[in-house]
């Protein structure tokens, strides 16, 4: 269990660079609600070729917060396009998302998912807790995992500035992710992964956890 860090609520703004996507171009947008958790509200805008945009706010930490808190992230990103394709498949396996995501089951409270699809072809949006229809959940759960890696980012890049010591834990934990898929696609957070291998400034252990994550490419 990673200790708690509430550190400065400062703006973070960590560019990708090199991202190609028009504004006419198809989108696929997941928004994500949970006042149970931290950041209690992020968004993230995903085109066919990859690029997209993720925005985070931090709302108020839960009192039981188990995990170092990050400021709000709004940033642009690169996702792999293997996984963009299955995204927006999805999308129009499922008309676009206009039909009912929601099933309307006893279960416990996983979160609001809002996935809304724009494009010349079609237009639809549903939101959901816990979808029975198992595409529709996995891509909720693999856009959560995206999120998930996106806010690592977000994490490892302030403790860098701020506590090097505590990137050991960081990475473990990250790797762990990566490893079971709670966290995906972590090409979206190379940047960062980039300086830690590099950096002779921090524990050896940290330079080989980036390095292994940055081998892995996609995932």
């Amino acid at each position: 269990m990673k200790a708690r860090w509430v550190l400065v609520a400062l703006a973070l703004s960590l560019g990708a660079g090199g991202l190609g996507a028009r504004a006419e171009d198809p989108s696929v947008t997941v928004d994500y609600s949970n006042p149970g958790v931290s950041p209690s509200h992020w968004t993230l805008t995903l085109h066919p070729d990859g690029s997209g945009h993720f925005r985070s706010e931090m709302g108020t930490p839960p009192a039981d917060l188990k995990e170092m808190d990050v400021p709000d992230v709004d940033r642009d990103v690169q996702l792999s396009p293997s996984f963009a394709t299955r995204v927006f498949r999805a999308a129009e396996r499922h008309n676009f998302f206009n039909e009912g995501c929601e099933s309307h089951m006893k279960v416990a409270f996983q979160g609001w998912k809002t996935l809304t699809y724009r494009g010349a072809d079609g237009s639809g949006s549903c939101r959901f807790n816990y979808s029975r229809d198992n595409e529709i959940e996995t891509l909720g759960d693999s856009l959560q995992a995206v999120a998930e890696t996106i806010l690592e980012g977000a994490r490892l890049q302030l403790l860098l500035e701020h506590d090097r010591l505590g990137l050991d834990k960081e990475m473990e934990y990250l790797v762990d992710a990566a490893g079971n898929g709670r966290a995906q696609q972590i090409c979206a957070i190379r940047g960062i992964l980039d300086r830690l291998a590099q950096d002779d400034e921090v524990l050896e252990r940290v330079r080989k956890r980036a390095r292994m994550l940055l081998a892995w490419g996609d995932s």
